[in-house]
């Protein structure tokens, strides 16, 4: 994958860590698309925090020079797609994570490693 999705990855990654976010999962979809490189999938509890989520999200990016170019699903929060051009990021309130299942839609598309970019807490 090229260096600047890898770079968008990571900027998206770790402003959702920063907001709690949950089973976060990057696909590398390149291979098996048109419209983009990867796509980072993860879920919150609540609609607030989803919208949290999103915001920290769109901040980070846009400091990073990365240009958000279009959101869907904002206004209900139950599930919120950014697209960033080479990188795309759903953002879902659990359940609704559970009733897409983008994960099984994608199941061709490898895994990308972000354990790097995610803090563990220690209790």
């Amino acid at each position: 994958m090229e260096n600047k999705v890898n770079e968008m990855l990571e900027v998206a990654v770790k402003a959702a860590d920063q907001k709690r976010a949950e089973n976060l999962m990057a696909l590398d979809i390149h291979e098996i698309s048109l419209v983009a490189d990867a796509y980072l999938i993860l879920d919150a509890p609540t609609q607030r925090q989803v919208l949290a989520i999103v915001d920290e999200i769109e901040d980070k990016m846009a400091e990073a020079g990365f240009e958000l170019q279009r959101q869907e699903g904002r206004r209900e929060g139950e599930w919120v797609l950014m697209d960033f051009g080479d990188l795309f990021v759903h953002v879902f309130k659990d359940e609704m994570r559970q009733f897409y299942n983008l994960e099984k839609l994608w199941g061709a598309a490898p895994e990308i490693d972000i354990d790097q970019w995610i803090v563990k807490e220690e209790f």
